[in-house]
């Protein structure tokens, strides 16, 4: 657990999905109610798209963005995104001194490539030596590289000068709420003033789809809210994100003259599966460690459910005993593995910034409206296979 002994604060948000660009299009989109986009190139299988992005705007070299691939382009816009919010963009002094955590995926196969190889190698005379001369011939070196995970930290050190210390956690939901774990506990324990912490995950990608259906994770038959998706079997509709947030100490982010726009007060995590009601085992653990801290009646949770099953039911299970209003994000914006935990912290943010959640967007029951103004509001994080974790965000008034 990371609580919080240096009080720290949240004074920069950069988010991007299919809902648009910023914290206003986010706040105005979850309150409007509307439908989220989705791309019809992948049916049966719902993706909610990143919204039309103007690239130069965070990453003007037309050099950089065209040795990026997708996620990290989103990655990258969203960090600057971040930089602008708290005021720091452009500021060398600080951003040498301004520490990166990111979560981060694999990157993206070259889907051309892998199809040319698999239609080949069946008529192949000598299948071995086919392969190895396409892999060699094929498989670039710079297409190679740009699959590293870390290379989304590189490229934000490259267009945004962030050049202080660096760390990448791979492990899909799991990596996410860690890096925001570690970069609270290194900002309480006087080792970090101000981080940028965050991720991307680019949703329009076959090879993806491919990898979650074949473990039976993927909703199909039509949208649906998270909650209401046992009927269809449960499953995640994937989504492209894009989160940074600047975390940082209060009395740096005092003397630079810094608007709070939260407080990070305490980042758990855990890693569970088997036997059932591990899950909701798992969230009561947590939450017991955070309830000393709660005030009652001006609390709310945003659920980053997957909404694919049995995790969605135990999170359920566990949400209606403590009795508190909730939302699910994923009914939104879709699920985005890495950054999911980053972009509902910055979303718990934005209702504590509005004094008010925003409404419900389901049927199911689970969704109640809010009666007062939110003061603190949970984010959970329960992993598609593994991993739990919980934050708590807190008003700055």
């Amino acid at each position: 657990m990371a609580e919080t002994a240096r009080e720290a604060w949240i004074t920069g948000i950069g988010i991007v999905s299919c809902l648009g660009e910023g914290p206003d299009a986010h706040w105005q989109a979850l309150n409007a109610g509307a439908p989220s986009p989705i791309a019809p190139a992948f049916d049966p299988y719902i993706v909610h798209p990143i919204a039309p992005l103007d690239l130069d705007k965070q990453i003007p070299k037309k050099g950089d963005q065209r040795q990026m691939e997708a996620w990290q382009r989103i990655g990258t816009y969203a960090a600057g995104l971040a930089l602008d919010s708290a005021g720091v963009k452009g500021n060398a002094d600080l951003l040498t001194r301004m520490d990166m955590i990111v979560a981060a995926g694999g990157g993206e196969r070259d889907i051309a490539v892998d199809a040319a190889i698999l239609n080949g190698l069946p008529k192949a005379p000598k299948p071995a030596a086919f392969l190895n001369e396409r892999l060699m011939s094929d498989l670039r070196p710079t297409l190679f590289l740009a699959q590293l995970s870390n290379l989304l930290a590189g490229n934000i050190s490259i267009v945004h000068g962030v050049t202080g210390s660096s760390r990448t956690f791979m492990g899909e939901e799991s990596a996410g709420v860690d890096a925001v774990r570690i970069a609270l506990s290194r900002v309480a324990a006087g080792q970090s003033e101000i981080g940028l912490v965050g991720g991307a995950f680019n949703a329009e990608r076959k090879d993806m789809l491919l990898l979650m259906d074949a473990g039976g994770f993927l909703l199909r038959g039509g949208h649906a809210p998270v909650w209401q998706r046992a009927a269809k079997g449960g499953g995640m509709a994937l989504g492209s994100l894009g989160a940074f947030l600047v975390v940082e100490s209060k009395d740096h982010a005092q003397k630079r003259g810094a608007t709070p726009l939260a407080r990070l007060t305490a980042v758990l995590s855990d890693r569970s599966r088997r036997p059932a009601g591990a899950i909701s085992a798992s969230l009561a653990r947590m939450w017991q460690r955070i309830a000393p801290n709660l005030r009652p009646g001006s609390h709310a949770v945003i659920s980053g459910t997957t909404g694919a099953e049995p995790a969605i039911a135990e999170e359920r299970a566990f949400l209606e005993s403590v009795g508190v209003p909730v939302r699910a994000t994923g009914t939104h914006i879709g699920h985005g593995f890495e950054p999911q935990f980053v972009m509902n912290i910055a979303l718990a943010t934005l209702a504590l910034k509005h004094q008010m959640l925003f409404p419900p967007a389901d049927t199911s029951g689970i969704e109640q409206p809010m009666q007062g103004t939110p003061a603190q509001v949970i984010v959970t994080s329960v992993g598609h296979w593994r991993g739990e974790g919980i934050a708590l965000v807190e008003a700055v008034r």
